[in-house]
């Protein structure tokens, strides 16, 4: 959806202020806007009453490169609640430009996975994972996500544990969070590995605009678990 900007309204800013519960360094002395998230954008009003009537949403969030004192700017990490089945709700990412890094962990930190992404790339966050979005790369990075809006992200646990069970330096190393008991290494693994054939099929918006009935898995996941996830 490479013409976001026309359907975008007013951004959510989230400042170097927000972020600072999530640092490894929260004394860090900066401070001003770390990044933007365009919510609840669709083409057309046949749109967004199709997304609107399976409770569901396209979002855009922009995060330019920055060092927040030697560590890479992220967003500020979350964890989804269970639906009422009982089964966390996934969520699916698309990379417009720029390279990301999805940072995932299970909520029992039973295990640890880092996906690097480039532009056109889909991830597919699955159920019990929270996450965080990092920008490793020297451009902006700008991605779409699709998720359910029956629910708010729960953003406690990281805040209360400054942050993931890792954070990504600008020399590119990974540091264990010293506030997280003994967790695993971080795997790495690629979109395709984690990401089943079906959420991999082009433009992310293009499931909206096909109608696709897939997209209630991210609402339903308990009705679509063959195409979930891999992890």
């Amino acid at each position: 959806m490479e013409d976001w900007k026309k359907y975008a309204g007013s951004p959510v800013t989230r400042s170097v202020e927000d972020l600072r519960p999530v640092l490894r360094n929260p004394g860090c002395d900066l401070d001003g806007p770390a990044y933007l998230m365009f919510r609840d954008i669709a083409r057309s009003p046949v749109d967004r009453a199709w997304l609107s009537e399976r409770h569901l949403r396209y979002d855009v969030t922009c995060i330019p490169p920055r060092d927040l004192c030697g560590e890479f700017v992220k967003t500020k990490g979350h964890y989804h609640p269970d639906n009422p089945s009982g089964m966390g709700y996934p969520e699916v990412y698309q990379v417009l430009s720029g390279r990301a890094h999805f940072l995932l962990q299970r909520r029992d930190l039973g295990r640890i996975v880092l996906v690097p992404a480039g532009e056109g790339e889909t991830v597919l966050v699955p159920p019990g994972y929270g996450h965080v979005t990092i920008n490793p790369g020297e451009g902006d990075l700008v991605m779409a996500n699709i998720v359910s809006s029956c629910f708010e992200s729960d953003y406690r646990f990281y805040e209360e544990n400054r942050g993931a069970a890792y954070y990504e330096l600008v020399s590119g190393e990974l540091e264990k969070n010293p506030r997280y008991p003994s967790v695993p290494p971080a795997e790495t693994r690629q979109p395709h590995e984690i990401t089943p054939g079906p959420w991999r099929d082009g433009s992310l918006y293009g499931y909206v605009e096909r109608r696709d009935e897939i997209l209630c898995a991210l609402v339903y996941p308990e009705r679509y678990m063959h195409t979930l996830s891999i992890l």
